[in-house]
């Protein structure tokens, strides 16, 4: 495990570079570590949660084929439990299969062989676009009443007038959880892709949108005029509804 501190009296992002091949991560951490930033690297996720029970990771460059568990699995139970930004390392062709690390949470990927430069510019953007996010509020779990509706925020349902229950896909779900945990802020379509962790892509930029229908649907009394997702003109949207938590 290399651990750099180039710049000892400031603040520089942290970097956790997870990847089985020294050769790979001992070289790439050197060249992050001269380029500002404080680099820990770790060959298995074993490793890396050792490192995360004592530092604070600010990014995680993934590999994806590592023995043992892989990078998909690492990117899973991350993303369960924090919202450090990932960037997969893939020497997988298919699309498919790089479309599935990013459902699964990570930010961004680049193939190997790789281009460092190219790598420190992806983390560059990925860390400005995270480290934009408006704060959340603190209120993280519970059950939570809005207009007609009441919300668990673990289940993937909302419950309206009497007891109906209304599912929520996973990505409806997530989407919900953002909006509340944002309340009163308007989140543009970019910040919500991060929040629900999708991708900055343009393939991917009508999702929201989409989402933001299907949910209004769900929640809306008029969808023509929303009172709980509200839409921003150049902006995006905002959850205006009064929340009562319990």
């Amino acid at each position: 495990m290399v651990d750099l501190k180039p710049m000892p009296t400031t603040q520089s992002p942290h970097i956790l570079i997870i990847d089985d091949e020294r050769d790979i991560r001992r070289p790439l951490a050197k060249y992050l570590g001269e380029s500002g930033y404080r680099v820990s690297d770790v060959e298995n996720g074993r490793e890396m949660d050792r490192i995360m029970s004592k530092a604070s990771i600010d990014l995680i460059v993934l590999d994806v084929m590592m023995p043992g568990e892989d990078g998909f699995s690492i990117c899973k139970r991350l993303q369960a439990t924090t919202r450090i930004p990932i960037i997969l390392l893939t020497a997988l062709k298919d699309d498919t299969d790089r479309i599935v690390g990013l459902e699964l949470g990570a930010d961004d990927y680049v193939s190997k062989p790789f281009n460092p430069r190219e790598l420190k510019a992806r983390i560059k953007t990925v860390l400005r676009r995270t480290q934009m996010l408006p704060p959340r509020s603190e209120r993280l779990n519970g059950t939570v009443r809005f207009d007609r509706w009441q919300f668990d925020l673990s289940q993937k349902q909302i419950v309206g007038p009497h007891e109906l229950i209304v599912p929520l896909s996973s990505g409806e779900h997530a989407l919900l959880l953002a909006l509340i945990e944002h309340a009163g802020t308007t989140l543009s379509r970019d910040q919500l892709l991060d929040l629900t962790r999708g991708v900055s892509a343009p393939v991917f930029d009508r999702r929201i949108d989409n989402q933001i229908s299907r949910l209004r649907h769900k929640l809306e009394k008029d969808t023509k005029n929303p009172m709980i997702i509200q839409t921003k003109w150049g902006g995006g949207y905002v959850f205006a509804a009064e929340l009562v938590w319990s």
